[in-house]
């Protein structure tokens, strides 16, 4: 391989070796520091100006975000990522997945895809222009927890910091425009009854019970959604809200006093975050009063918004010439929402293909790094130079 490509392997290898896991469990999650601190120390090498900016943690451990920039004055262009990976079951990966190993044509390894790749792949892409006048400045931008709270992005919007014209969240998209996702909220409903001998019902009040007429209130609430928004844009063109995880009682000869379900709903664009989370504690409390069971809408984490790019968004006409492909629309969320906020023109757009993210042995395809240099190459120098 090219001098060049060996170097940019190298430098994706060793990212891939740095574990960052995060995740809402403290024995699991990890500091993304040391990916942040290799970073730093690789932009700071080609000249960037690097700043490492801390990032609220519920868990303990260290978050940091990294402000990689490159020449100054307004405008200019964002690359960004997360540094973080999800959890990962070593004994179902063929092979080491804090290893990254090719074969067949693949790089595997954990985040190889989602989306640790998308930092090396940046660096090579920009590394050519860099002795050229930078007329605006290029930002490359790492944040952590994007795959539970998303809070680096969103302290870094709460900043209002970094700002550009433009800005790429280099999601796997296949080599794809983003013009729109989904956005997600995860919530927990907690219902408090009393225990009793399960020989007479009337000696507690069974929150398992209860949370069977909460599920079905959901069940109807999700029709309900899926009435009301719509957007053909989406492969799944309506709200979906997903029951994923039931915890309740201890024994089968008690009365269940205690009762978990967490779930998730993926918004559409016009969907509010804290207006949904309204109309299902009002749900919430008609349901449970009745049974004079206690209730509790617990937010799992803040809620990420759908994204929706700028009517005649420049970023999205530039990317589209580029690629030869038009803007589509993906199910899964990203930062994108946070970096609009912060008032840039923002897509979605990078190597890999979400099905490989989240599961073992995780790759990306050798064939879309070249397009993805390419891409970028030209995009931050339409922007930048």
């Amino acid at each position: 391989m090219a001098g060049e490509s060996r170097e940019l392997l190298a430098g994706l290898g060793r990212m891939i070796g740095l574990a960052s896991v995060s995740s809402t469990d403290p024995g699991i999650d990890m500091s993304n520091r040391p990916v942040v601190e290799f970073l730093a120390e690789k932009l700071d090498s080609l000249g960037f100006a690097c700043e490492v900016v801390q990032s609220p943690s519920t868990t303990g451990n260290e978050k940091c975000n990294l402000i990689a920039t490159y020449g100054s004055g307004p405008g200019g262009m964002v690359l960004a990522g997360h540094t973080d990976t999800v959890p990962f079951d070593e004994h179902l990966w063929s092979g080491d997945p804090l290893r990254m190993t090719e074969r067949d044509g693949r790089l595997y390894g954990l985040g190889v895809t989602d989306m640790k790749g998308f930092f090396p792949i940046a660096i090579e892409a920009v590394r050519s222009l860099l002795d050229e006048e930078f007329r605006q400045p290029l930002i490359i931008l790492a944040t952590a927890d994007e795959e539970t709270s998303m809070q680096g992005a969103r302290s870094l919007a709460e900043m209002g910091w970094p700002r550009a014209r433009s800005a790429i969240v280099g999601e796997p998209t296949g080599m794809r425009p983003i013009r729109s996702h989904k956005g997600i909220m995860m919530e927990s409903v907690r219902l408090q009854g009393s225990s009793g001998h399960s020989s007479d019902p009337s000696l507690g009040r069974n929150a398992l019970d209860a949370m069977h007429a909460v599920i079905a209130d959901l069940i109807a609430f999700r029709g309900q959604l899926r009435e009301r928004y719509r957007g053909d844009f989406f492969e799944i063109p309506h709200p979906t809200l997903n029951l994923g995880v039931i915890h309740g009682g201890d024994n089968p000869n008690r009365i269940c006093g205690h009762c978990e379900l967490q779930f998730d709903i993926r918004l559409m664009p016009g969907m509010e975050v804290e207006s949904i989370r309204h109309e299902i504690r009002r749900r919430l409390a008609a349901v449970t009063g009745p049974l004079r069971v206690e209730a509790e809408l617990v937010p799992l984490f803040p809620g990420t918004p759908a994204f929706f790019a700028r009517e005649q968004s420049a970023l999205l006409r530039a990317a589209e010439k580029i690629t030869g492909h038009q803007g589509e629309s993906v199910a899964f969320g990203t930062e994108a929402p946070f970096l609009q906020q912060l008032g840039m023109d923002t897509i979605v757009l990078g190597p890999g293909n979400i099905d490989q993210a989240h599961q073992p042995d995780e790759y990306l395809s050798l064939d879309m790094i070249d397009p993805c240099i390419r891409t970028l190459r030209e995009l931050v120098a339409q922007h930048c130079l």
